[in-house]
């Protein structure tokens, strides 16, 4: 997953992030909805190392940062099937977003990310994600999404829940 690849005036067609991908010597390259994920096989190797090589590889050839956030289809499944909140709680929800990080967040950074739940929202921390629970719509939502990288002191991709699963079962 890709943070923020067509937002703030950049601008890059699904086709053109296919060809990126694929000249990293990727197979089966695809992406889904034209907001940053990129579903591909590679040669196993360390999540991190890839991220970086994808990082890299992406602003030479589009001259902006693009943080990468890599999850496996074991990943996916995992990420899918935790019940971070009671479904009754979700369905009353607005929606349940998922936020991926680079690496799990220390218990300082978790005491922030939590002190940000309100009355509008609210939080649960698993591994390398953050599960938000939004009450309310995004413009009426006491929390934004620039507030928890704030408190994330990093940067964190999020994903509507539906996407998510919609993603995980491309994956099977």
């Amino acid at each position: 997953m890709l943070r923020a690849i067509n937002v703030g005036g950049h601008i890059v067609s699904m086709e053109r992030l296919r060809s990126l991908f694929g000249a990293l010597s990727f197979t089966d390259v695809s992406t889904f909805i034209a907001s940053g994920n990129v579903l591909f096989d590679a040669t196993p190797r360390a999540s991190r190392a890839l991220e970086q090589r994808i990082e890299q590889h992406l602003r030479e050839a589009l001259g902006f940062e693009v943080a990468t956030f890599l999850r496996s289809p074991a990943e996916l499944r995992a990420i899918i099937e935790h019940d971070a909140f009671p479904s009754s709680v979700v369905r009353s929800a607005h929606a349940l977003w998922i936020g991926f990080l680079k690496q799990p967040p220390s218990a300082a950074v978790r005491d922030r990310v939590m002190a940000l739940a309100g009355a509008t929202d609210d939080f649960r921390v698993q591994g390398r994600e953050i599960y938000w629970l939004r009450r309310a719509t995004s413009s009426k939502a006491l929390v934004s999404g620039s507030m928890v990288e704030r408190a994330l002191g990093g940067p964190m991709t999020a994903r509507n829940v539906t996407t998510v699963r919609r993603l995980a079962a491309l994956c099977t």
